[in-house]
């Protein structure tokens, strides 16, 4: 047995839960969480949820982190911790990124909060411990994804730059009916800011902004038809490092056919009062009009696309549709799984590599970070079932994703 690292996770909801039980159950990481909710409630809940899913007889302790003021008892716990995993609301990065710099710990986070990621890159600055940000499903995965592509295509093809780089990822029900063809299968906080705020794009080479909710367009992977549009916070840092190598790019929501007609309707029929505060009014609507669902999938595509050495426009493309799984003994909705598990590969980056101060996805190795044991069981899965392991495969296609825990070979 190996070092035993104490990892610190904030938040006791869907995705803090579930990265608990990723990190005791796939990959080789001796782990003993500590789960930190200011329910404290909430928080006992959730570790009872992973002891219950887990063999793995590690602990896991429960315990209060109020979300203003001192962290209580969560305080003494940080100071023997190893990693500080943010699961929190985006709004609460920077204290979190504060009280890890404070305690010497390794951090990271999922939040694709332009303004609070600024505020935690300046906390970060100089720290000996690594600081890995918006290490989800996108921003994350999807960035290291297209920039592994983008490698790809200058190798393969002999080239430096690329005409465009697209990111598409949805979060989405298997099911959606009129008039908003949508369901919310995990927080609906922050979906409005996403539809609302600005877009960061690459356009002529050039790092700018669009309006969301625009440039829509149809988009067909493996047969079933989607709309993209432009949201905010996706592209996370990759239109800085790519600087001068590509002409366009953007990332793009996924959405059914229907759910973006719906949102300009509901925001076209705001009365004035309601223009004061559109993302305010819009979550309202939302959350009233849409609602929670338990089966959903996770849709992903990116492609790069431009010309090789000899002047022939080539474009290379990768896409998946993730669906729900079981982890140990507990089912995971697929925006779980994909959210919590690349969490759980930056964790383990930091906490056996040498990395400090701030790390962007941009800086990630593309490789070592797909195929790491976390995100290949669950981003990768047929491949890895059809290869070495068949005791993740399903029992009926009725059946959720199985996924092997310790001991299995991921290779």
């Amino acid at each position: 047995m190996g070092k035993v690292h104490k990892v610190m996770v904030a938040g006791a909801g869907g995705i803090g839960r579930a990265v608990a039980l990723i990190l005791r159950e796939l990959g080789d990481l001796d782990v003993e969480i500590f789960l930190g909710d200011g329910n404290e409630v909430a928080a006992r809940e959730a570790a009872d949820w992973v002891r219950a899913g887990s063999s793995n007889p590690a602990p896991v302790t429960p315990c209060h982190l109020p979300i203003d003021g001192s962290p209580g008892t969560f305080h003494k716990f940080l100071d023997e911790g190893d990693i500080l995993l943010d699961c929190l609301p985006g709004s609460l990065a920077p204290r979190m990124a504060g009280l890890a710099r404070e305690h010497r710990l390794h951090y990271a986070n999922l939040t694709e909060y332009v303004r609070e990621t600024e505020e935690v890159s300046r906390i970060a600055e100089g720290a000996d411990t690594g600081f890995l940000l918006q290490t989800g499903l996108a921003p994350g995965f999807i960035n290291v994804l297209a920039l592994g592509l983008f490698r790809r295509f200058c190798d393969r093809f002999g080239v430096d730059k690329v005409d465009t780089i697209s990111m598409r990822v949805g979060a989405l029900p298997q099911n959606a009916i009129a008039p908003h063809y949508y369901g919310f299968t995990w927080s609906p906080i922050g979906v409005a800011t996403e539809y609302l705020k600005p877009a960061i794009v690459v356009r002529d080479y050039t790092t700018t902004t669009r309006r969301s909710l625009t440039d829509i367009r149809e988009l067909r992977i493996k047969g079933l038809i989607f709309e993209e549009a432009l949201t905010s916070g996706g592209a996370a840092d990759l239109p800085d490092a790519l600087s001068g190598r590509v002409r366009h790019m953007d990332y793009k929501t996924l959405r059914y056919p229907g759910h973006w007609a719906w949102v300009k309707a509901t925001l076209e029929n705001f009365s004035p009062d309601e223009e004061v505060d559109r993302e305010k009014r819009l979550q309202e609507i939302m959350e009233r009009d849409v609602p929670a669902v338990k089966d959903d999938l996770v849709v992903i595509y990116a492609d790069v696309e431009g010309f090789d050495a000899q002047g022939r426009r080539q474009r290379l493309e990768t896409s998946r549709i993730v669906e729900p799984c079981i982890v140990g003994g507990q089912k995971l909705h697929a925006i779980q799984a994909t959210t919590a598990a690349g969490l759980a590969e930056s964790a383990r980056l930091l906490l056996t590599g040498d990395l400090k101060g701030v790390v962007l996805q941009s800086q990630i190795d593309a490789e070592d970070f797909m195929y790491g044991p976390y995100v290949r069981p669950v981003y990768f899965y047929e491949e890895v079932r059809n290869a070495h392991s068949p005791t993740l495969g399903r029992d009926g296609d009725s059946h959720p994703r199985h996924l092997a825990g310790k001991g299995t070979d991921h290779s």
